[in-house]
């Protein structure tokens, strides 16, 4: 069986679908072919010889990657021209931005591929694993914080110097979930004093064993997160009193990263211009939900705006900054998907199986959703 690596062509992606250790490992237990594209790792920073030394066979174009290809691996959903290259009958899998790609879907069912979304992982214990969705996110929530730290005008750490005692900057993480928790831990680690915001109660003790204090108890619901985990969407009366609660807090704040996202529906409007107009001259915004339309809703995806004195910051694809780590992770999770896929050397696809069914797109030419 071969499995086909193609160098990424979406903008701003730096990542890789497999890196060599995943390549290394797919070889050596699964018995598979691997095929990655020249070139296809270096923005990640592996070179062809690395995947040499792991067994995978480097071809030197995309048709030569896609060629012959039972499984194609990908980071972005494939591009028409991509699709036009995939062979008939062919396993890709991907992130495919699951009620927002009608046309790739029907496209990719129309060559007979079954499309394996990334992104409809099911959140099980035993698929955790496989989850996308949580390793990257742990690489977003890292960054951001970053990204915040360099912008913000202030120290983040209480220092003690000769011109006298520095004052530590004041963090509010909103949303608690994989990106908010990691980065609460990177802007404790950095010394800020960090507070946090969510509405589900496992949440709270996550936010509280982290170090960070938790704002607005009395708005924790068990009701408040569906059975996957991720909160739910909000009655009126639920979104007024959080906006409340964070307007109330978000005043004091020097830096406020925003994590807030509700799968399959646009992100949750958190921050108004009204708090932003609150907020302290050189406050900075970091708004991570700006690729499903931003926690604030003074955000212009992929930009850097200044309003009302407060420096607020809407990057996209912020995994791919750190492509590296985020590429291994990535491959990670797709090697133990393959594991799950793969059965005395082929490969099984089993629209009744809960991990396998929860993921297909498309399937025997037909779309699933």
């Amino acid at each position: 069986m071969k499995i086909s690596v193609p160098t990424e062509t979406a903008p701003r992606e730096q990542r890789v679908a497999l890196a060599p250790d995943s390549v290394a490992r797919l070889i050596k237990q699964l018995k598979v072919e691997v095929a990655v594209q020249r070139g296809a790792g270096l923005r990640a920073g592996f070179r062809d010889e690395a995947y040499q030394a792991s067994g995978a066979t480097l071809l030197d174009d995309a048709a030569a990657a896609f060629s012959g290809a039972e499984v194609v691996a990908k980071v972005q959903p494939p591009s028409a021209a991509e699709i036009a290259r995939i062979p008939n009958g062919t396993t890709l899998i991907s992130l495919l931005r699951p009620g927002h790609s009608a046309e790739t879907s029907a496209a990719l069912a129309q060559r007979q591929v079954t499309a394996l979304a990334l992104e409809l992982v099911p959140r099980i214990t035993r698929a955790q694993s496989m989850d996308v969705l949580s390793s990257q996110s742990t690489v977003a929530g890292y960054k951001a914080v970053l990204i915040g730290a360099s912008t913000l005008g202030k120290f983040l750490p209480m220092l003690t110097t000769a011109a006298g005692n520095i004052s530590p900057a004041k963090v509010f993480v909103i949303g608690a979930g994989v990106a908010g928790l990691q980065a609460i831990a990177t802007a404790r680690r950095l010394g800020g004093v960090v507070s946090a915001f969510d509405v589900r109660p496992a949440a709270r003790e996550q936010v509280q064993s982290l170090g960070a204090s938790f704002v607005a108890n009395e708005l924790v619901s068990e009701s408040a997160q569906t059975a996957g985990g991720y909160a739910r969407a909000q009655t009126e009366d639920e979104q007024a009193r959080t906006l409340a609660a964070i307007g109330n807090h978000i005043k004091d704040m020097d830096l406020v990263v925003t994590t807030a996202q509700i799968p399959g529906r646009t992100a949750p409007t958190l921050i108004t211009e009204e708090m932003v107009l609150s907020m302290r001259a050189g406050s900075v915004i970091v708004d991570l939900a700006a690729e499903t339309g931003g926690n604030c809703a003074l955000s212009k995806p992929g930009e850097v705006v200044q309003v009302h004195d407060v420096t607020i910051l809407a990057p996209l694809n912020v995994a791919s900054t750190v492509a590296f780590h985020a590429s291994q992770m990535f491959g990670r999770n797709i090697f133990e998907l393959l594991k799950h896929l793969v059965q005395d050397g082929a490969l099984v696809l089993d629209p009744n199986d809960e991990i396998t069914g929860a993921m297909m797109m498309t399937h025997q030419g037909k779309v699933l959703r």
